[in-house]
């Protein structure tokens, strides 16, 4: 393939992804269609069809492409400058809470994904990626909380605070979904902090 052709392929490749995005957003996953992301691209659903071959792997290059373009977590200097790794945990939480509910129709569309995905093997092999990806993410931010308290989380591994930590987000951006009106991330960072801190104690 000539280099030509190959960036006018990539072009219309992405002008078909953007058009899927937008039926997507406003149709659902379910009522999508090739038919339906041909009339928006403005093109003709053979031509979809010769880059996409089927509807599912249209939606699986939707997830990706969607999944491609969300930024990956790092430390921001005002985190990495909090000395507790607790407190940091915490910090980076409500970030990514922000993040999330702040982009519903992104978070709303991964939720699709993850139903999607229990009929569909090449979209929950995709999603189950991206999960343990995010989980790996927060993976040494949860080391250094173990690290520190050694006594507060014993027989607590790292990737299984790792696990509780993305939970803790995914339900954040499950409610903020459900109720985007009321929804209030701090609201739910304090009850959330309440419950975890009361089951870490003692029974008397």
């Amino acid at each position: 393939v000539m280099p030509g052709q190959k960036a006018a392929s990539d072009s219309r490749r992405a002008q078909i992804l953007r058009a899927g995005h937008h039926v997507a957003a406003r149709v659902g996953l379910d009522r999508l269609t090739v038919r339906l992301v041909a009339a928006k691209a403005q093109l003709s659903s053979g031509l979809v069809h010769f880059y996409f071959k089927t509807n599912e792997r249209l939606l699986t290059a939707l997830l990706s492409d969607m999944l491609e373009a969300t930024a990956v977590m790092h430390l921001t200097p005002d985190i990495a400058r909090i000395k507790s790794p607790l407190a940091r945990l915490w910090s980076l939480l409500r970030r990514e809470m922000i993040t999330l509910t702040s982009k519903p129709r992104r978070t709303r569309l991964f939720f699709e994904y993850c139903v999607k995905g229990l009929r569909h093997p090449l979209i929950r092999t995709r999603t189950r990626a991206e999960f343990r990806r995010y989980r790996e993410v927060f993976q040494p931010a949860a080391e250094a909380v173990l690290a520190s308290e050694p006594e507060r989380f014993r027989h607590v591994s790292a990737e299984g605070l790792a696990a509780v930590a993305v939970g803790v987000i995914e339900g954040c951006a499950v409610q903020s979904v459900i109720d985007p009106v009321n929804f209030d991330v701090d609201a739910y960072m304090t009850a959330a902090k309440g419950l975890l801190e009361q089951s870490g104690k003692r029974a008397p």
